[in-house]
Order: C-alpha cells, then sequence, then structure tokens
C-alpha cells in the first residue's frame, strides 16, 4: 500500500492530499515527487527560507541598529580591502580610471584609490640586466666584423623604467625590445670596426656607441626605458677556427714584440749618433774659435811688429832672421863648417841639447 494511504499520511499526520498543517519540510503531507504529487514552487521555497532566517536572527522578525551597522562595517571593510594597495620600494603604480592612466605616478607607500571605477598597476624600477648571446644563445652572439671575420660576442645591458605609463602602455613587450634592438645595434656597430677593435682594442668605444644607438630607438618607441650600461664580457672565434685564430694572433704578438725590439735599438743607435754628432759638432765649434782666436792673435802680432819695423827696420829684420833661424834650427842635426882654407873645413859640435834631454829621460825613468 502506498505510504500517501498510510494513517496520518506518513508525514505527521497530514493528509494524502497535503491540505493538512504541521505537514513535511514542503508544506504539505505529501513530499515533492511521489504518488504522482507535483513538485513545490520555487518561491515558495524562497518565501520559507527568508522566514526561517528572519526567526534564526536576534530580535526575531527584523533587522536590528545594530545588525544593520555589522553589516555596514562589513561591506565598508570588504571595500577599504579592494580600494587600497601598498607600492612597495623600488616600486612604481600608475592608476587608471575607466582604463584611462593618470599623469601622477604612486610613490612607495599606501595608496587609494576609487574601486570599481579604478584600477592600478604596479612597476618595478630596480635596475635590471638581459645578457645576449653566450652558451644561452650563441645564434644572438655571432656577428661579422668590418673586416669580413666571424666573432661571438657576449654583452650584457643594464636598464630600467623611469616612466611606468610609457612602459606600460606604449609597446607591448618592453623587455623583448631591448633584446631585439640591443643585437641589432651591436651587430652594426661591430659591422663597421675590424676584429682586432672588438677583440681588445676598442671595447670601451664599441659600448659607447652601442650604447648611444639603443637609447636613441628606445625613445623613438617610447617605451619609457633608460640604458645605464653596456657590458661585453667576452669575445672570442667561432670554435671551428679558434686554433687558427690563436695561431693569428701568436703571429701578431711576435710581429709586436719584432717591432719593439727593432724600436729599441733603432733608438738606442740614433741615441748613439744624435750624442757623436753633438759631441763632433762642439769639437768643431771649439776648433773654430781656437783657429780664429790664434789667428786674430797672430795678426795683432803681425801688427805690432810691423809697427816696430816702421820704427827701426833694420833692428827688427835681424831680429827676425835671427828668431826664424832659431825656430828652423832647433830641431835639426847641426853640422859647423869653417869658411878658411886651412883645417878640415868641419868644425866639431857638442850637441848639448841632447846630452840634456837624454838625462832628463833616464832620470825620470829612475
Amino acid at each position: 500500500m502506498p505510504w500517501s494511504n498510510k494513517p496520518g499520511g506518513g508525514w505527521n499526520g497530514g493528509n494524502g492530499n497535503g491540505g493538512g498543517d504541521g505537514g513535511g519540510p514542503w508544506g504539505g503531507g505529501q513530499p515533492p515527487r511521489g504518488g504522482g504529487g507535483q513538485p513545490p514552487d520555487l518561491e515558495d521555497i524562497i518565501k520559507k527560507g527568508q522566514e526561517q532566517l528572519k526567526k534564526a536572527l536576534p530580535g526575531g522578525g527584523g533587522f536590528s541598529p545594530a545588525i544593520a551597522m555589522i553589516v555596514a562595517a562589513v561591506f565598508v571593510g570588504l571595500y577599504i580591502a579592494n580600494a587600497v594597495y601598498t607600492v612597495k620600494p623600488d616600486e612604481l603604480g600608475v592608476e587608471l580610471r575607466f582604463g584611462k592612466p593618470k599623469t601622477d605616478v604612486s610613490e612607495p607607500g599606501l595608496h587609494f584609490y576609487l574601486w570599481p571605477v579604478e584600477t592600478y598597476d604596479i612597476v618595478n624600477v630596480r635596475e635590471n640586466q638581459i645578457n645576449i648571446g653566450g652558451n644561452r644563445d650563441a645564434a644572438s652572439g655571432q656577428m661579422l666584423s668590418g673586416d669580413q671575420n666571424i666573432v661571438d660576442m657576449e654583452f650584457s645591458v643594464l636598464f630600467q623604467v623611469v616612466s611606468p605609463n610609457d612602459y606600460l602602455f606604449n609597446v607591448a613587450d618592453p623587455v623583448g625590445m631591448v633584446v631585439e634592438v640591443s643585437e641589432s645595434a651591436m651587430r652594426e656597430v661591430v659591422g663597421r670596426r675590424p676584429a682586432q677593435d672588438v677583440f681588445r682594442d676598442d671595447r670601451a668605444g664599441i659600448a659607447t656607441e652601442v650604447l648611444a644607438i639603443i637609447q636613441t630607438t628606445l625613445e623613438q618607441y617610447g617605451t619609457g626605458l633608460r640604458i645605464n650600461a653596456i657590458n661585453i664580457q667576452d669575445v672570442a672565434p667561432p670554435r671551428e677556427v679558434a686554433d687558427s685564430f690563436d695561431e693569428v694572433q701568436r703571429a701578431e704578438q711576435d710581429e709586436d714584440r719584432f717591432v719593439e725590439e727593432a724600436n729599441r735599438y733603432s733608438n738606442r743607435i740614433l741615441g748613439a749618433a744624435r750624442g757623436e754628432a753633438a759631441q763632433i759638432t762642439e769639437d768643431a765649434a771649439a776648433y773654430k774659435n781656437r783657429v780664429v782666436e790664434e789667428a786674430k792673435g797672430e795678426a795683432q802680432r803681425f801688427i805690432s811688429v810691423y809697427d816696430q819695423y816702421k820704427l827701426a827696420p833694420e833692428v827688427t829684420r835681424k831680429r827676425l832672421f835671427l828668431e826664424t833661424m832659431e825656430a828652423v834650427l832647433k830641431s835639426s842635426n847641426k853640422v859647423i863648417m869653417g869658411q878658411s882654407g886651412s883645417g878640415q873645413g868641419v868644425v866639431p859640435y857638442l850637441p848639448l841639447p841632447e846630452i840634456q834631454k837624454r838625462a832628463t829621460q833616464s832620470g825620470a825613468s829612475k
């Protein structure tokens, strides 16, 4: 027998057609399904749920002022939790009203915005570093120099955000743009330089030129980024030609060494030659001065003798004759010949100067 035909209807004594009071949980004597009965109305269920909620709240059938204040405080707390945000150090905030960014940026600290009308974005303004080339991306590091040599470079780019609005809304991928522009600028500069400049001669100049090109390009696109430094970390030839390149480097080093040795030898020889030339010049100048002074002295002596000759010609003539004969005969062997017809015609001569000279030499040797 169906449960609806049992005495009391099976639900607190209600009748089978749901007409009695004190029925089941659906307000009648029948459950929502079974025995062919109709399902309960949704609006009735909502109304009964509201009535049960009112009965459960303090105060009976309505909201008290205390409950209203509690509910309001909850809503206010939820709003404040969503309308307050914090900007940390090394960060800047950008507020948007209906999706349009404001001009002013939010400094580090606690800030309030009109949620949900406004939103905000946080931008990190610390200095960031991107490494290009090397083992991580060998293809991006291989470049062609101006003298048609292939070099494998590894360099880093240091940058930071200076305009959060431009950084957020002008370019879809600012960091990716930094990578692409940096690689392009480095290839451009290396392509104008010989490989020797890239390897060791002018790395600082290359880094400065690349930095200027990158900064100009990023400013044209309005990325809001500033490039702080370009560091060339390593430059090497491709592995396939590394041995040959090392041989060339050693040959160039030997060439530099030989040139340096030749320069030192040349400087030494030139220094000695210049010193000798200066000495000869000084000797020639001294000889010139001596000869000129001697000539002046002789001329002065001749003039003085001539003046005396004019006063006493005969005496001066004899004196000049005797002085000349003395100068001629003092260093020659002398033989005195007699003019008379008697005798041998040769007068013995005692060489007193020679004896005196020998006596002086023997005394010095002792």
